[in-house]
């Protein structure tokens, strides 16, 4: 998503000494728990514009079966996304779901092999085309649909010498308190800090994905982020000491989303 906004957090987090030493007690943000693990499908595709209509309505007539799914608990969410940063040959559009199990998962994407809806025209004309999996354990969000909504994404990796526990100590001392803050103030609808469950890449990577109503709240998550910045002055060099910021890569979509 948008390099300017999360580009800023590699900066922020470089200052990030609360997460292993002491820090003001006016500085100091409450520790978020890890929750049960939340697991999410995402299928990711690159359509020629002059399919993107279709796209649309393709991604309409997947909505009864996600809408039921939701009903019955098998999901707690679901979404679909559209990119707003072009890049040669990368991926204009998205669905995604999300289950508090692999099975809600697994037999979600079952019904759309049934029903044909993986194998419409509209895909088939997709240039390329990726799934992945994640898993989460620190995330959040506010029951409701919304359309036009904003999806921010950031992805890092973590050095070969960071701590095993590295992605949880970052979370839950820095980056989901910061979260849960913007999402109690109606800044964010949800956020989800991921890992992959199934590895089609190499381990050690995490993302950082948060939903906001409008382009409004993209700004004012830039804030929270400068504000966080001046609240923890000190330079502590817990962040840059587990992350390779190399590999650092942003993207922004709109979504369309439903969370219960």
């Amino acid at each position: 998503m948008n390099k300017n906004l999360w580009g800023v957090f590699a900066g922020v987090c470089l200052l990030a000494a609360s997460v292993v030493t002491p820090a003001p007690a006016r500085a100091q943000m409450s520790e978020v728990k890890e929750k049960p693990p939340m697991y999410s499908y995402v299928s990711l595709w690159n359509i020629p514009r002059g399919q993107w209509g279709d796209m649309a309505k393709a991604d309409a007539a997947d909505q009864s079966i996600l809408d039921k799914a939701v009903a019955s608990g098998a999901l707690v969410g679901y979404g679909n996304d559209v990119n707003l940063v072009h890049q040669p040959d990368s991926f204009t559009h998205d669905e995604w779901w999300s289950s508090m199990s692999m099975a809600g998962l697994m037999n979600v994407l079952d019904q759309f092999y049934s029903s044909g809806s993986a194998v419409t025209p509209v895909l088939a004309s997709s240039t390329r085309h990726s799934d992945a999996i994640y898993v989460s354990r620190y995330y959040n969000w506010h029951a409701g649909s919304w359309k036009g909504a904003y999806t921010h994404g950031s992805s890092y990796k973590l050095k070969a010498d960071a701590p095993d526990d590295a992605v949880e100590t970052l979370s839950k001392n820095f980056i989901a308190p910061l979260m849960e803050k913007l999402l109690a103030d109606g800044t964010l609808h949800e956020y989800e800090i991921d890992t992959e469950a199934i590895h089609t890449e190499a381990p050690g990577t995490f993302w950082i994905f948060y939903i906001t109503a409008n382009a409004e709240g993209l700004d004012k998550v830039n804030a929270a982020l400068r504000e966080t910045m001046k609240a923890n002055p000190m330079n502590g060099p817990a962040f840059g000491s587990m992350v390779d910021f190399t590999p650092h890569r942003d993207n922004l979509v709109r979504t369309n989303a439903t969370y219960k």
